[in-house]
């Protein structure tokens, strides 16, 4: 009988915190800018726009690096792979300090995308396959965790160093940070082998398949309909219900708090009944929200009481969506092409965050605030019907090339 692939190593606890805090490192690297952003374009004597582009370099390299990486590393050792992407990263973040010029800024944010496309789709191959049978859908929301603690903790905290020491220390920071996430992988995590060698056509192959692309539709619809909101849920407040910049971060540290718990009950749920019902009941409860969002427009000027809860409620159902589209696109892939759909999940993420701030940019600008949830709710209905046809489309468990019935279990959808 063939040896499995991974092996359930012991201190899995350890683990999921050594991946958690990994994602959270690269996820605030990747937004902590935003904090700073006013600081670097004065300090670089650049324009705010300019400065913003190092956010865009970012979302762009990872968007379209991230499922290039994946094909190419598929045959590395994950740990390794992991020790190099993170050695790079922290260099990138520790090396802003002799960054005297925006080229050279822009260079080294553009070589911690580049190790961010790398292992951030990496951080949760190796976490689903560790994941013993039955848990993988709870193991996942764990490490997600961390992407939701980097827009609760990780910015907010990144933009108090770089007001306190300068936008310079929030990099050395963030690099320290990973230097600490490095140790902990080193320490926690196994030797991971990679899957079985293949070529690149066989490795490809479960990539084209229509039912990873209805997971990857679903996944960019659901994330453009989120962000069109997200990204603009300050001008919304302060329309509905007056909201100043000191309230909307306590709104935000709520909300984010209901995210965290949020993407943890979707993790059970994926284990217990499913991805496709677990998306379905979120995108439900996000409607939901949203339907009650655009209601207290109407109403306006409201009480923040009124918009508080359906906040909460929107940020746990919202973090909710990627455990069941991540657990989904693992069992249409199959186990050697675990990483490389992850990794397409990724840029998935990224496009559809791309486009929901330009869209919800031009709704504010040309209908109004009021637009966006309404926008929003309609985005994750569509969503929805996407992964419902994911469904349809699958073939049978044992018809999947390459799957052993001990993975059938694993990925039953």
């Amino acid at each position: 009988m063939a040896m499995p692939i991974f092996r359930r190593p012991s201190g899995g606890g350890l683990r999921l915190a050594a991946l958690a805090l990994t994602a959270f490192t690269l996820q605030t690297d990747d937004f902590v800018i935003v904090g700073v952003l006013p600081s670097i374009a004065r300090g670089l004597s650049v324009t705010e726009t300019a400065a913003g582009q190092l956010v865009t370099a970012f979302s762009v390299i990872c968007a379209v690096v991230a499922p290039v990486a994946a094909v190419a590393t598929a045959s590395w050792p994950r740990r390794r792979l992991l020790a190099g992407g993170m050695l790079l990263f922290c260099a990138a973040n520790l090396a802003v300090p002799l960054a005297t010029s925006y080229p050279a800024l822009m260079a080294l944010r553009v070589l911690a995308a580049l190790a961010a496309a790398v292992v951030l789709p990496t951080v949760f191959a190796v976490t689903a396959a560790l994941a013993p049978p039955g848990r993988q859908g709870r193991d996942l929301a764990t490490v997600m965790a961390g992407l939701t603690g980097a827009v609760v903790a990780g910015v907010p905290a990144g933009t108090w160093i770089g007001a306190a020491f300068g936008w310079q220390a929030t990099f050395v920071a963030n690099g320290l940070l990973g230097v600490a996430a490095l140790a902990f992988l080193l320490a926690a995590l196994p030797d991971v082998a990679p899957p079985p060698a293949a070529g690149l056509a066989e490795r490809l192959r479960p990539l084209a398949r229509p039912t990873l692309l209805f997971v990857l539709l679903a996944a960019v619809v659901a994330v453009l309909g989120n962000l069109l909101f997200q990204t603009y849920l300050g001008p919304f407040l302060a329309d509905v219900a007056g909201v100043d910049s000191t309230g909307l971060g306590w709104l935000l540290l709520l909300a984010g708090a209901a995210g965290i718990a949020g993407a943890r009950l979707s993790g059970t749920l994926v284990d217990r009944i499913g991805p496709a019902w677990t998306f379905a009941l979120a995108v439900t409860v996000f409607t939901t929200a949203m339907a009650c969002l655009a209601l207290s427009w109407t109403l306006r000027p409201a009480h923040v009481a009124l918009v508080a809860l359906p906040l909460v409620v929107w940020s746990a159902a919202a973090w909710a969506v990627p455990p069941p589209v991540q657990a989904r696109a693992l069992a249409f892939a199959g186990a050697q092409a675990g990483p490389q759909a992850l990794a397409l999940v990724s840029s998935a993420v990224y496009l559809g965050a791309s486009l929901g701030a330009g869209l919800g940019g031009w709704l504010l600008g040309v209908i109004g605030s009021g637009s966006l949830p309404v926008a929003a709710a309609a985005c994750a209905i569509a969503a929805l019907a996407l992964f419902a046809l994911a469904g349809r489309a699958a073939p049978a468990p044992d018809t999947v090339p390459g799957r052993t019935e001990a993975e059938t279990q694993r990925t039953t959808i």
